[in-house]
């Protein structure tokens, strides 16, 4: 291991420990990815005198790797509701932007059809919203010279019409597995 990689793992190990541990939260599972960070860091040892910011590199490669192995599980499990519950990253950083597998299609499509089916249930006017918003894209604005009423009534509406989509998905026993936490 060259000289350089020795000095930022003994000024950074412990920094690095303790990220994995908050992103984990696991004693074990940090240690595997502090294993797989340092992995990483050997590696690509060469693009280290380009650094600039050391801790700022060694925060990104240490993230990315938490990712990658979240989007391996998330993969590998059938429903997000199977996933750890103290996650520190949004979920939505964490859904893998590759092509999806066939299971992983079919339940979007579940997904998608249970939600339609909900929208369709609301009262007339959060449904008129919500599929102003959300399907046809339109701006707060434009939804609000639309429906003749003003910005914070579209955003009212919208509130509790996702709250509304929210308290139907909970009732609804098939649509439950599919929610994440």
């Amino acid at each position: 291991m060259n000289e350089q990689v020795e000095q930022v793992y003994e000024e950074y190990n412990r920094y690095i420990y303790h990220l994995c541990l908050k992103l984990t939260r696991n004693k074990t599972e940090a240690e595997d990815l502090m294993q797989e960070v340092w992995i990483k860091v050997v590696r690509y040892e060469s693009y280290m005198k380009d650094v600039d910011h050391v801790k700022a590199w060694l925060t990104t490669i240490c993230m990315n790797t938490f990712r990658d192995r979240y989007r391996k599980t998330v993969r590998r499990s059938k429903h997000i509701l199977n996933q750890p519950e103290q996650l520190d990253v949004p979920v939505l950083d964490l859904i893998p932007s590759e092509t999806l597998t066939a299971e992983a299609i079919i339940e979007k499509g579940d997904l998608s059809q249970m939600v339609q089916q909900k929208i369709a249930e609301l009262d007339g006017i959060y449904k008129t919203t919500v599929l102003y918003f959300y399907v046809n894209q339109y701006s707060l604005v434009e939804i609000a010279e639309l429906m003749k009423v003003s910005i914070g009534t579209v955003k009212s509406r919208l509130f509790r019409a996702k709250q509304r989509l929210k308290e139907m998905m909970m009732a609804d026993t098939a649509a439950v597995d599919y929610l994440p936490v």
